[in-house]
């Protein structure tokens, strides 16, 4: 019943969409690069940007924190706000926001600006973070959406790997305050680019089961994001805390560990742009997969971390499965809930970012009282808990193609 359900709601949603846009695509992964990258750059620039404003590394580095609580929450909030408007000017002004949050922080004069500043930037990330599967849906026809979560999520991956060094490498060159007035030159010309990019993308979710509660009581949703936290959480537990890991363990210097790390940003970006291709046949046995590699390959760095190169080659294998984890949940969500994919989008945003916090704590709290290997093992323990669950809770859930359902 549950895939006859889904099989008629994505024959409407979509129905619109003849034509991909993807140069629109191509405009918002840009977006979502230097979403990512913004979010990161205070982590790369602590300590001239707590000079530049005279104040505490903890105070700035708590910025971090607060674009993060602030994106959560407008995660939750801006499908149902924005419900009846068109997304086209909507993904402009998130888009707009960024450029203005990036100058305020570049010409900030003390630390409760650029706090200010940061929190706008929160806006922006949850509203695209929370958009971007029913951006997906509107912009290209629904078999290409799981490619176009693909371009969206690599373009976070690329950020990821790119963003740390080249804001060091960057801000020693111009200074921590020269790095954002570039971050806020490139988002302008991405926000021109959208403009003529970006196609009219009304809204057909006026009515009343739009909303936030109506899409928790979605059949499978709650479900859904509890093997959500597991798999995102799981991985969080040590992506934290890889670093000490990679230098005591395995005894790596300060070029090993960066190439270590270089690594599992680039195989993450890999496993972001293959995934596609192995989800046409269904999710529930790929999600399972996935977590299921993860805990072996973090099991495998567990035996062998002693050794340099076996410790990069696990954690590059890890990378790997762990950039597949965005894409193929976003497809869950854009699948199986094709008319509610904004409100189910905000709520899956919000169980991932939950997620990583917790499982932050959790591994901190690990290795204080354990010591650097036990955020490994407790990572794995909750990654094959995932798979386990997804195999569970998954079962009977829409996690077919439509050719399959007809």
């Amino acid at each position: 019943m549950g895939r006859n359900r889904v099989s008629q709601q994505t024959q409407t949603v979509p129905a619109g969409v003849k034509t991909a846009s993807w140069a629109a695509v191509w405009t918002l992964a840009v977006v979502v690069a230097l979403l990512n990258a913004a979010e990161q750059l205070p982590a790369s620039l602590l300590t001239p940007m707590a000079a530049g404003l005279d104040a505490s590394e903890g105070l700035i580095g708590q910025s971090v924190t607060a674009t993060a609580i602030c994106a959560i929450a407008t995660s939750l909030l801006i499908a149902p706000v924005t419900r009846r408007l068109d997304r086209r000017p909507v993904l402009l002004v998130l888009s707009g926001a960024l450029v203005v949050s990036s100058l305020v922080v570049a010409v900030a004069p003390n630390a409760g600006i650029m706090l200010a500043a940061r929190l706008v930037l929160g806006l922006t990330v949850g509203g695209v973070w929370g958009l971007s599967a029913s951006l997906a849906l509107r912009l290209v026809p629904s078999a290409d959406v799981p490619k176009a979560l693909a371009i969206i999520f690599g373009g976070g991956s690329v950020a990821m790997v790119a963003a740390p060094s080249l804001g060091a490498f960057f801000g020693g060159i111009v200074g921590w305050r020269g790095v954002f007035v570039g971050l806020t030159v490139i988002a302008a010309v991405v926000l021109v680019a959208q403009f003529f990019t970006l196609p009219s993308m009304r809204s057909r979710s006026a009515g009343k089961g739009a909303g936030l509660g109506a899409a928790l009581r979605l059949p499978g949703l709650v479900l859904g994001m509890a093997g959500v936290m597991l798999m995102f959480g799981g991985g969080q537990i040590l992506r934290t805390y890889i670093r000490p890991y990679l230098e005591q363990t395995s005894g790596m210097g300060t070029d090993e560990v960066s190439l270590t790390l270089f690594l599992l940003g680039a195989t993450s970006l890999l496993g972001t742009v293959v995934v596609p291709r192995f989800l046409a046949s269904g999710l529930r046995g790929p999600l399972a997969l996935i977590s299921a590699a993860q805990a072996a390959s973090l099991v495998a760095l567990f035996v062998l971390g002693g050794s340099p190169v076996a410790a990069m080659a696990c954690t590059a294998v890890w990378g790997f499965f762990l950039g597949m984890v965005s894409v193929c949940w976003s497809t869950w969500v854009t699948r199986e809930y094709p008319d509610h994919a904004e409100p189910a989008g905000g709520i899956l945003v919000t169980a991932i970012q939950g997620s990583l916090m917790i499982g932050a704590m959790i591994g901190g709290g690990f290795i204080d009282a354990r010591g650097v290997v036990a955020p490994v093992l407790a990572a794995a323990v909750v990654l094959a808990l995932g798979a386990v669950y997804v195999l569970a809770a998954l079962r009977g859930r829409a996690t077919t193609t439509e050719g399959e359902n007809a």
